[in-house]
């Protein structure tokens, strides 16, 4: 099979290897072990290999590099008036040669792909539209667009579009979708199912102190019998950190953009901080709103209380989800988000907002909460846990449940089934 990715990923070229952003290049490596030929139409940059780029591991690949572009502002629409022709042929020529396409949206070169494709008709064809799909979501118009052209059947022919969660009155090539990032063998771990903060045990709420402690340990018995002889000193270890530690651990996850608002995030270790909680957030990512929070940081005394990591690789990732109770995660805008996911995969209970199809995954808050971008609103939902710690731990459970169902394997057994 000839396969043709057509996407605005960014790639890199190192000693004739494609490199590109880790979780998209796992998930297409999923997507082309069947494939005997693979042609990537993408934008290429410059620059070297970071922490959170790898490469694809066909060994029949090549990679046909176009202009990225935009209509931001008046200059790059004139950019984007020149490259548009060239641009559109190079994909032209990899559908035509291609006997399955797959698109990647949304974004300026799956938008231009969604037009291209409407040439081929007969051709098998995926689409991966990795934003927000809710019909009633205020978004720009070339996403609205892309929405429109996909589920056009009478456009778009012979092409199935996976979607983030489950959407009404949709057209019939339209298929509610996930994204996986986690192995079953990785359940062979440790498994920390999620236990009350330690806060709960130091019984700093009048909570009964020996009632919340038989809670954790048999949460941690449980979790002592599932995980391999090998792991138990280490869950040993965090049993005891659990039972001795006064200290709330929260997690972010993500890109530090104003659209991930982690600012919030801050703003509400502050205010759990003031109001007399031992805590403690741990940052991963990086972006242009780093700045902004060491200012923040550094004026309000919270050295202690926010860590910021930048970038790490996935394995340090994982463990930071595995020692943490809450996610702190208030996007204004996701597809799937893989932080939410993966939090409830390790038990790490999310605290996020209503965007796209995050009711769908916490089950309109019966897997973790969803709340408003309000500090108050918030820092009350931490407190109401830390005073109702069976709600905390049974919300936990029901969220690892339903995450542990999209493994790698499961992934790749439903990609494999589209392809057929």
């Amino acid at each position: 099979m000839k396969f043709a990715i057509i996407t605005h990923a960014a790639h890199k070229l190192k000693e004739n290897t494609i490199f590109s952003y880790e979780p998209y290049v796992r998930e297409m490596n999923l997507w082309t072990p069947n494939a005997s030929e693979i042609k990537i139409v993408a934008p290429i940059c410059e620059g070297g290999i970071t922490s959170i780029e790898t490469n694809y591991n066909h060994k029949n690949i090549q990679l046909i590099p176009i202009a990225a572009f935009d209509v931001l502002t008046f200059k790059s629409a004139l950019k984007t008036l020149l490259v548009l022709p060239k641009t559109a042929y190079s994909i032209y020529k990899a559908m035509d040669w291609a006997n399955h396409i797959h698109l990647r949206c949304p974004g300026n070169i799956g938008l231009l792909g969604c037009f291209v494709q409407i040439l081929f008709p007969n051709k098998s064809k995926t689409a991966k539209y990795a934003g927000n799909w809710d019909p009633k979501a205020k978004q720009p118009w070339s996403y609205r667009l892309q929405k429109w052209l996909l589920s056009n059947t009478f456009l778009t022919k012979n092409m199935k579009v996976l979607v983030y969660g489950e959407w009404p009155n949709q057209t019939k090539n339209i298929v509610p979708f996930f994204t996986a990032s986690y192995s079953e063998t990785e359940l062979e771990e440790i498994q920390r199912h999620p236990e009350p903060s330690p806060e709960f045990i130091s019984g700093s709420h009048d909570i009964n102190q020996n009632q919340h402690l038989a809670s954790s340990l048999t949460c941690h018995e449980r979790s002592r019998r599932e995980a391999q002889n090998k792991n138990e000193p280490l869950h040993r270890q965090m049993l005891n950190q659990v039972q001795h530690d006064a200290l709330i651990s929260f997690l972010f996850v993500g890109a530090l953009t104003k659209g991930k608002q982690p600012l919030l995030s801050v703003a509400v270790i502050q205010k759990l901080k003031e109001n007399g909680h031992q805590v403690q957030l741990h940052i991963y990512g990086e972006g242009p709103e780093r700045a902004a929070l060491e200012q923040y940081i550094s004026a309000n005394d919270l050295g202690n209380e926010v860590i910021l990591h930048g970038n790490c690789d996935k394995e340090i990732i994982k463990k930071a989800y595995q020692t943490s109770s809450f996610l702190l995660f208030i996007s204004q805008s996701e597809g799937w988000p893989k932080a939410v996911a993966e939090a409830m995969f390790w038990g790490c209970l999310p605290i996020t907002g209503k965007v796209s199809c995050i009711p769908y995954m916490l089950a309109n808050g019966e897997r973790g909460s969803l709340v408003n971008p309000n500090v108050d609103e918030i820092v009350t939902t931490i407190e109401n846990y830390l005073q109702h710690p069976e709600i905390y731990t049974r919300q936990s459970t029901k969220a690892m449940q339903w995450s542990r169902q999209f493994t790698m394997e499961k992934f790749e057994e439903e990609i494999g089934k589209l392809l057929e």
